[in-house]
C-alpha cells in the first residue's frame, strides 16, 4: 500500500478554484495504524488521488474511530495535499482557504465507507 504521507513528495499540482469541483479523486489506499480495543480508539490513515494523464494529486487524512461504527477525521485542518489552491487570477490562496477547498472535497468523497471496509465493518 502506498503511505499516506508520500503526497508530500508528489509535485505539486495547480488548481484554479473554480475546477474543485470537477476533481473526482479516487480512493488509492487506507491504512488501519491502531486497530482499538475498548480504551483505545481504531486510528489510521487514508489517501485519495486524482490524475488527468499529465498530473497526479493526492489528499491524505488521519481518521479515528468514534463508537457505533462512526468514522470522523481526526483534524479537518491537517490534511495532506500537493495541490496548490488558486483563485481566478493565478494568486495562491491562504491557508485558511486551502483547508476550506480541502475540505469540500474530503466531504464529497465516500471516504467513511473505505475506513469502515479497512476495519472489517464492511
Amino acid at each position: 500500500m502506498t503511505p499516506a504521507w508520500i503526497v508530500y513528495a508528489w509535485p505539486r499540482v495547480l488548481c484554479e478554484t473554480q475546477h474543485v469541483p470537477s476533481l473526482h479523486l479516487a480512493h488509492l489506499s487506507t491504512h488501519v495504524l491502531v486497530t482499538g480495543d475498548d480504551e483505545t480508539p481504531a486510528m489510521g490513515q487514508t489517501l485519495w488521488q486524482w490524475a488527468d494523464g499529465r498530473a497526479i494529486a493526492g489528499v491524505a487524512w488521519d481518521w479515528v474511530s468514534l463508537p457505533v461504527g462512526v468514522v470522523a477525521m481526526v483534524d479537518p485542518m491537517a490534511l495532506i495535499t500537493n495541490l496548490q489552491f488558486v483563485n481566478r487570477a493565478g494568486d495562491v490562496l491562504a491557508p485558511l482557504e486551502s483547508a476550506r477547498q480541502l475540505n469540500e472535497i474530503v466531504h464529497a468523497l465516500p471516504w467513511q465507507y473505505e475506513v469502515q471496509r479497512a476495519l472489517g465493518l464492511h
